[in-house]
């Protein structure tokens, strides 16, 4: 079987699908790997590591692909990228199909069986290979690495001979993966940490790491909360309540982080324009939904801006400013997914349909689009060949960044 692994095309994508570590691990299985030259430059992960680890470097996406059973990226392939893509060839990426359906009936028609790893199950035996929690665990540090850099202040409180200085308050909204890596880091880091989340059942874990949580009504959220630990929907007066709670507490705040997001929904709008305003000169706010629409009114995708006195960042693929680890994590995610199905006998990766896993992440097989949440579309036929190029363009960019 081989495997070949692409350099990433799209704008400020700075990681890799593979590192050397588990393209060893990959030979060690049976499997053949086809490294295309620049991949991991970004990661800092040169040619010559991969090589030494048993790669064959080709000089194109297309000299990469020809041949390959399956295909490793990050990021979606453009439609540039597609077209050396071999059918039946099977694609395994963050494919963000639900941001871009029509490209699941374009791996249909090209007879791409293609994997969406974000769509990864969360159950016990995928938890090894769950990207997201694995990229927003580090999205979440890098996000108060990133608010110090920009406060101007020390964040603990010092003692010195000339005086005290007090500890930075800091709101982190949404305590999911990135949210909690986020109290931990900034705990860490000496500012008083406080947190709030639609689950109460997430009430636990944040006073666990030594931070408060804070809501208007902590029984209402009890009553709304099902035997599953999801919550309701709230009542009109308890989402009033509670908007007027953060309003008066994120005005106290030095650094708020939010980091909310909807599958498959633009995500919510956490904090105003008024909110923003009520804050302290010097403050910071990092908006990590910032490419799926922002839960930061005044945010915008790339960049940091300052208003009254308040600065925002909206930075984009937050993990991978963290390019080195971000590519470790995502590459062991990718590994244990492939050697969980690996038949070392036949020496293929033989992912079958039925399974738990595979259904849940697999978009196209055989020409045919099977996630029930886009099967109902109508395809077009797979064609019976497709053209290759010669090359694949190795700056090939796509004018919209995926998450």
């Amino acid at each position: 079987m081989k495997i070949a692994v692409l350099k990433e095309t799209r704008s400020g994508e700075t990681r890799v699908a593979a590192t050397p570590e588990t393209v060893k691990k990959y030979i060690s299985l049976g499997a053949s790997v086809a490294v295309q030259s620049g991949a991991g430059d970004q990661a800092r992960f040169p040619d010559e590591d991969y090589s030494a680890s048993g790669a064959s470097i080709s000089p194109s996406a297309a000299d990469a692909a020809q041949g390959a059973d399956v295909i490793l990226k990050v990021l979606a392939p453009s439609s540039e990228e597609l077209r050396v893509f071999g059918r039946g060839v099977k694609l395994i990426a963050i494919l963000s199909a639900y941001n871009d359906p029509d490209s699941v009936e374009s791996y249909a028609r090209l007879g791409v069986d293609a994997m969406a790893m974000e769509l990864m199950p969360r159950i016990t035996r995928a938890q090894s290979m769950d990207v997201l929690s694995s990229q927003s665990n580090l999205a979440g540090y890098k996000a108060v690495i990133d608010a110090a850099a920009y406060y101007g202040r020390a964040l603990p409180m010092m003692m010195t001979a000339a005086g005290t200085i007090a500890p930075a308050k800091a709101f982190i909204m949404g305590a999911g993966v990135a949210g909690l890596q986020a109290i931990a880091t900034a705990r860490r880091l000496g500012a008083v940490v406080s947190a709030t989340d639609v689950r109460f059942a997430a009430k636990e874990q944040v006073e666990s790491l030594g931070a408060t949580f804070v809501t208007v009504d902590e029984e209402a959220m009890k009553e709304a909360e099902t035997e599953g630990g999801y919550a309701k929907e709230m009542s009109e007066d308890f989402q009033k309540r509670q908007a007027e709670f953060v309003a008066g507490h994120i005005a106290k705040q030095d650094i708020v982080i939010t980091t909310a997001l909807i599958p498959g929904r633009p995500a919510p709008k956490l904090v105003t324009e008024e909110m923003v305003r009520a804050m302290k000169p010097g403050s910071v706010i990092v908006d990590l939904a910032v490419e799926t629409g922002g839960n930061v009114a005044l945010s915008r995708p790339g960049e940091a801006i300052e208003t009254g006195g308040v600065t925002i960042l909206g930075f984009k693929n937050v993990p991978g400013r963290l390019a080195a680890d971000a590519s470790s994590l995502y590459a062991r995610n990718i590994y244990n997914f492939i050697a969980a199905f690996f038949d070392k006998e036949r020496k293929s990766f033989d992912a079958d349909p039925d399974d738990a896993i595979i259904k849940a992440v697999t978009l196209t097989r055989g020409g045919t689009v099977v996630h029930e949440a886009f099967a109902a579309k109508e395809t077009e036929p797979a064609l019976e060949s497709e053209p290759e190029a010669e090359t694949a363009p190795a700056d090939t960019t796509d004018a919209e960044d995926e998450d």
